[in-house]
């Protein structure tokens, strides 16, 4: 435990704030490391003078602030400091060399490259001045949000245009959702297995994660129910549809369940739908069963094009300050460019036109895998972008994905989407169907079908 005590004759009223203060100078001032210990609440009370009631509202205070954390059974301690990770499976092979199956990517045609040429001919044509030269949101992005409309109806999500933000894509619209539900220190819950970015993107919001239990329809409710029971769980975020990079698919029965839950605890939920539009036939959102409390983020990355990075965040009423506030800080405004164009393509069908098109491209790389992979225990869902191979017993992950490597395939490792320390790892690679040509991934599958009948090895490295 730290020696550190301020001093109390600079202690000011408000004390709490006074004290607060302190303790965030001391951190940025490297008198208290990260890690470091913090003295009790009944200690520094008792070293200052003062109530135990003000120190832990100071305390709260910080954790809120996200400067420090409080570990049941052990105490207060500086937050450590974040380390920045390398990207999990970013390949740095050569192009023509490395069959990349680790990204996540729609499959791409030089039809989309004709797509976007006839576009960007005809939008320099007739370029609306409000491109160019607005500079207010609620102006420039005004008749997108009823465009928008359409494309959220073929979500399954009816709302009005109020409640719709346009942003560049899924990750500014979870980034903006995330900042909305949740203050510094507040906790929010997820699978255990799920999106790989959301924890440190949490992170750097000062946000805590807990991953919940999963199983083949995705988040358990009775984990959900526990995890409320046992702390101040804030918001709900969740990949119902096709789960990346389990491909779980929630039914409605369960999508409804959670809800409930979120409704006795008052939990917001963030609801990660960028390609749940791919998959026809599938249960309402939760956005739909909830929009008094979901916000529901999608985008036409991965379901039409990865160059159209539009999407939608659409927010309950309650929200909608919040969401427009905080957008504007970090983004101020989607780019109106890209934004026109998904407009247009809504409005002449070509989106419509390309996410069928990729629909069909994605049932023949399922078929192609299934035909590869045969027998093996493998998830996946026809309309998918990945699949899920858990490994046979005797392989490793890191062994698994390092083999591939060193055969000319990059896979993401199942460890890559664990979103709590405390899980183990799921002893699974996700495996991307559109990432690349059909006779590559034909090649790369072949070469995973090869290891996963190969008994392992250590990967050797020539020195």
């Amino acid at each position: 435990m730290t020696n550190w005590t301020p001093d109390p004759s600079t202690l000011k009223r408000p004390v709490y704030q006074s004290l607060m203060i302190q303790v965030t100078e001391a951190i940025e001032r490297g008198e208290l490391a990260p890690g470091e210990r913090l003295p009790t609440h009944r200690g520094l009370a008792d070293a200052l003078g003062i109530s135990v009631q003000t120190v832990s509202r100071a305390y709260d205070e910080l954790m809120r602030r996200g400067f420090i954390v409080g570990e049941v059974g052990r105490g207060t301690f500086v937050r450590p400091a974040r380390s920045e990770p390398s990207p999990p499976f970013i390949t740095d092979g050569r192009p023509g060399e490395l069959i990349d199956l680790s990204i996540l990517k729609p499959v791409s045609d030089e039809a989309h490259v004709e797509h976007m040429r006839t576009a960007l001919r005809a939008l320099a044509d007739e370029l609306p001045h409000s491109v160019l030269f607005a500079f207010r949101p609620q102006f420039a992005l005004r008749r997108y949000r009823e465009t928008a409309l359409d494309w959220l109806e073929l979500c399954g999500l009816s709302t009005r245009p109020e409640n719709v933000q346009i942003t560049n894509g899924t990750t500014p619209g979870i980034t903006v959702a995330l900042m909305s539900a949740a203050r510094p220190g507040d906790l929010i819950v997820t699978e255990g297995i799920g999106h790989h970015t959301i924890v440190p993107l949490a992170g750097y919001l000062g946000l805590r994660v807990k991953g919940l239990k999963i199983d083949g329809e995705g988040i358990v409710p009775e984990a959900l129910e526990e995890a409320c029971a046992n702390g101040s769980v804030r918001a709900l975020f969740t990949v119902p549809s096709a789960a990346n990079p389990t491909t779980a698919m929630m039914s409605r029965e369960r999508r409804e369940a959670l809800v409930e839950i979120a409704r006795r605890h008052d939990l917001t939920i963030i609801e990660n739908d960028a390609w749940g539009p791919l998959i026809e036939g599938r249960p309402p959102p939760i956005a739909a069963l909830a929009p008094e409390r979901t916000l529901y983020v999608t985008s036409f990355t991965k379901c039409v094009m990865p160059g159209l990075r539009t999407g939608y965040l659409v927010a309950p009423d309650a929200m909608i300050p919040a969401v427009a506030n905080r957008l504007l800080v970090t983004n101020w405004m989607a780019t109106a460019l890209i934004a026109e164009l998904a407009a247009r393509w809504i409005g002449d069908g070509t989106a419509l036109e390309l996410m069928t098109w990729q629909r069909e491209a994605l049932r023949v790389r399922h078929e192609t895998a299934s035909a590869i992979l045969g027998d093996l225990a493998c998830r996946s869902h026809a309309r998918g972008l990945h699949i899920w191979l858990p490994l046979p017993p005797g392989w490793r992950e890191e062994e698994f994905v390092s083999h591939a490597r060193l055969q000319g395939v990059a896979l993401a490792p199942g460890s890559s989407f664990l979103t709590d320390a405390s899980l183990p790892a799921p002893g699974a690679v996700r495996i991307s169907v559109g990432s690349t040509s059909l006779d590559r991934l034909r090649m790369g599958l072949a070469t995973v079908l090869r290891l996963v009948g190969s008994p392992p090895e250590p990967a050797l490295l020539a020195i």
